[in-house]
């Protein structure tokens, strides 16, 4: 029988149940005969050391985004989503069949481990804040948790960036230790309490517009797998990134209802500071590719791609959402 390993993100049954569902699919495929036992963040290593577990062989595979590692190299976040580019289902596309998925593997050799696309969790919200940010003056010296490399993008707007693991935020916020936080959505922000400590939910979190997980797995414990255990754990991983974008979309439209009941304040970020968080982002874009080989081919391959998904969705899926969108604002 074989077992390996994985570490996962308990307390949040989407995040936390897209791994159980990858280990019982498993099991399920072999009759039990390959395992994967799961282990929530901390129990074996810290939540934002997932990487590191994977290649140095602690655990044989993990659960994780990608961007967190930013630190390592910021291709890592090509994975995750690139901020301001493309929405879900055209960073997958792009990742499955625009090579996106292929250069990222051969990035991640030299780590010693590969990935498989794993679940996500769609468009983010923009987060928690105690004040209203009405330009991005607003922003300067605002410590905010955010996630990965959008805290390089929010450096150049004056934002002091904080790192935090989900356990952290809310106590961080309560105390005052930071202003702002990001974390999902409603369904798993509601959770953490956050609508207890802060009162305004900025719209949209521009960073993740997409936001996909990672399957990591040890290339040398992968490689000792028979084949037909590879293509489960392809097969599996794919299962589960089916079944995540689509709960989260069931799920979220309740739990905002249920936060703005609540005394919520909802509110988009203005389009200025939208724009000035778009030129930041895509001026930094340049910079690091222009001092990072490895940046450099992830995004001129996601660049164009990008082109072409949002020439068509502004043909097809914008018209029809937008008219759809109006028709049933108006009870229709």
């Amino acid at each position: 029988m074989e077992r390996r390993k994985l570490v996962k993100r308990a307390g949040f049954d989407t995040l936390y149940g897209g791994t159980e569902l990858f280990a019982k699919a498993i099991a399920e495929m072999t009759d039990n005969k390959f395992q994967i036992r799961t282990f929530a963040a901390g129990e074996i290593v810290p939540a934002l050391q997932v990487a590191d577990a994977v290649q140095n062989g602690t655990v044989e595979c993990g659960q994780t985004a990608a961007y967190y590692y930013f630190g390592k190299d910021p291709s890592f976040v090509f994975e995750t989503g690139l901020p301001f580019t493309m929405n879900q289902r055209q960073y997958v596309a792009w990742l499955s069949h625009g090579g996106g998925h292929d250069l990222m593997n051969e990035f991640y050799k030299p780590y010693g481990f590969r990935s498989f696309i794993f679940g996500g969790t769609g468009a983010q919200m923009g987060g928690w804040f105690r004040k209203e940010i009405n330009t991005a003056e607003d922003l300067k010296g605002l410590k905010f948790r955010v996630g990965g490399f959008a805290g390089e993008i929010l450096i150049k707007l004056g934002v002091v960036p904080q790192q935090i693991g989900a356990p952290d935020i809310y106590p961080a916020l309560e105390k005052g230790t930071i202003d702002a936080a990001e974390w999902v959505g409603p369904y798993d922000d509601e959770k953490l309490g956050f609508q207890k400590v802060a009162k305004y939910y900025y719209y949209p979190g521009w960073w993740e517009g997409a936001s996909v997980g990672s399957l990591y797995v040890g290339q040398k414990a992968y490689d000792a797998l028979p084949k037909t255990y590879q293509k489960m754990i392809e097969v599996a991983a794919g299962l589960v990134t089916s079944w995540m974008v689509p709960k989260y979309d069931a799920v979220n439209p309740a739990a905002l209802k249920r936060l703005v009941a609540a005394g919520t304040t909802l509110k988009p970020f203005p389009r200025p500071v939208l724009q000035a968080c778009f030129d930041a982002a895509y001026s930094y874009y340049d910079e690091v590719s222009a001092k990072n080989p490895a940046f450099k081919k992830l995004y001129d391959s996601l660049r164009p791609f990008r082109t072409d998904q949002n020439l068509w969705f502004r043909h097809a899926e914008n018209t029809f959402d937008a008219f759809n969108y109006s028709m049933s604002a108006a009870n229709r």
